[in-house]
């Protein structure tokens, strides 16, 4: 009898999770996994590299909270890199443990002053229209913008200030997704000003996550084959979806690979990383938008094969709503480090994010704990910064972010500070900006059926992973929603009893509502 095989097209933490889950939940032996990946490197949007002489780069850094049940679960097998004794799990709880975040500093004003930011500066109608939001059922809101379910003044409410710059939402992002991240995060309302229910992982998410997930994938014997795009997979005739061969091009070459009865073949379709460029501290990264990378172009070739496979056109084909820039700085100098320790009143690695609230870019940054890169020296010091329009004139460097060096970018922040020290913080920086066209396509305005679920009906062998696959309830860009998709693939693809665990809902608690309405009237 043969031997089944599982085919992971993509190796971002979605078909990592597949793979690990295949083996120790499906009883697969790791040779006989394939991930399929079009990049020379794993990880996907979990990305992180660099040197103290060419500076560091990470296009984003993903936040965690407790109830990251399927994150939790899977990393609890895998040793961390650090202390093999102890998992990934109990090293991220055990970082949490010293370095949580508890921010005094979380917006600034426009004249550089720290905002009281205890308040949420909601008006009555604010207030009710956010829990008519919550309270409208999914199907009601489909093709709506957030915009269109709230008036002008509540997005220029704290509330709204530091949402939007925790989860990278714009007004004009779906209201679904909206209504998904209130119910799913109601539980950290009263901790919102702070970000005392935030975790992060020790290093960054390569070093912390896919570097030990990668080992030990590895060390089960799992096979990655890099610089493979995967273009087309031939399904089988009839009213099943079934996948009986894929191609993929390598080295220039075109290959077709026979997919057996019993094989399963698991798609990462789109990218919300796809297409990003890097800029320098001299030279402004491109926004590229000439060509479709390979997780696109595969949704879209499917989607056109068969109805019920999503429309990836609905993420793909609005760049100007999806894109933002963010940036990494490197220096060995720590006097930015000491001068904003000074400024935000928290020790580096335990203020959380900072934004100031009236920049026209709507600038955010962060000083993540050092060393932030687990080959970083200790004479070196890395932190990162977005902002969500970097369309829009800066209000410093006069012109748009999106055509600034590096340097620029960092003057912009530094003027918004105050800080009398800039030219030698400029001089000692290195920055690397990244421009994502595609970071917050996930979020774009959608309908029920715009994509795919998991497992399509009637699918013997093929399942969607990643952002843009359906979970109900869950909500995207988050490292969960990758991990729950993957779970959910490998359980229904196998039929296995045990599934993932389920959505947490915090406003099922009474506690917990209660302390979100006292959070919603703060003063």
């Amino acid at each position: 009898m043969a031997v089944a095989k599982a085919y992971l097209v993509g190796s971002g933490i979605a078909s990592l999770s597949a793979a690990a889950f295949l083996i120790r939940e499906g009883g697969f032996t790791g040779s006989d996994i394939v991930i399929l990946e079009e990049q020379d490197r794993e990880g996907g949007s979990l990305d992180a590299a660099g040197t103290p002489e060419s500076g560091y780069t990470m296009r984003g850094g993903r936040m965690f909270e407790v109830h990251f049940d399927c994150t939790y679960d899977l990393l609890s097998s895998v040793p961390s890199l650090d202390d093999p004794t102890k998992s990934v799990t109990e090293d991220t709880f055990a970082f949490h443990e010293d370095f949580a975040w508890n921010d005094h500093a979380r917006l600034v004003d426009a004249e550089g002053k720290v905002i009281d930011a205890h308040s949420m500066t909601f008006s009555e109608r604010d207030r009710l229209e956010l829990v008519a939001c919550v309270a409208t059922p999914e199907k009601l809101l489909d093709g709506k913008r957030i915009a269109d379910c709230f008036h002008e003044e509540f997005f220029h409410t704290n509330f709204w200030a530091m949402w939007c710059t925790t989860f990278a939402f714009e007004p004009w992002h779906s209201a679904i997704e909206f209504r998904r991240y209130l119910n799913r995060f109601v539980h950290l309302f009263k901790t919102f000003d702070s970000m005392s229910g935030i975790y992060r992982t020790r290093f960054n998410q390569f070093d912390s996550i896919v570097r030990p997930l990668m080992k030990w994938l590895a060390d089960q014997g799992v096979v990655v084959q890099l610089g493979t795009r995967v273009t087309d997979l031939r399904l089988a005739p009839g009213d099943e979806l079934t996948v009986e061969a894929i191609t993929w091009v390598r080295g220039g070459a075109t290959e077709e690979t026979a997919v057996g009865p019993d094989d399963l073949v698991m798609v990462t379709n789109g990218s919300m990383t796809a297409n990003s460029t890097l800029g320098d501290t001299d030279t402004v990264p491109v926004l590229d938008t000439t060509s479709t990378a390979g997780s696109w172009a595969l949704w879209e070739t499917l989607a056109a094969k068969r109805r019920g496979l999503g429309d990836p056109k609905v993420f793909d084909s609005s760049v100007k709503d999806s894109t933002w820039e963010s940036f990494t700085v490197t220096t060995k100098d720590p006097l930015f480090f000491k001068l904003m320790e000074e400024f935000s009143g928290s020790e580096a690695g335990k203020g959380g994010l900072i934004t100031f609230k009236d920049s026209t870019w709507l600038l955010t940054i962060v000083l993540n704990h050092q060393p932030h890169f687990r080959e970083q020296p200790e004479d070196t010091y890395v932190w990162w910064g977005y902002a969500l329009f970097p369309d829009r004139e800066g209000d410093f460097v006069g012109k748009p972010m999106a055509r600034c060096t590096g340097r620029e970018i960092l003057d912009e922040v530094l003027q918004h500070l105050r800080f009398a020290e800039r030219p030698r913080i400029l001089d000692d920086s290195i920055v690397i900006p990244a421009m994502m066209p595609y970071i917050t396509s996930q979020f774009l305005v959608r309908s029920a059926g715009d994509r795919p679920q998991v497992v399509p009906e009637g699918s013997t062998n093929l399942a969607f992973i990643g952002q843009y696959a359906e979970v109900p309830d869950d909500v995207v860009f988050t490292v969960e929603y990758s991990v729950r998709t993957a779970w959910t693939a490998v359980a229904g693809l196998l039929g296995l009893e045990r599934q993932p665990p389920p959505v947490h809902k915090g406003g099922h608690d009474p506690k917990v509502l209660i302390e979100a309405v006292q959070t919603l009237h703060r003063r």
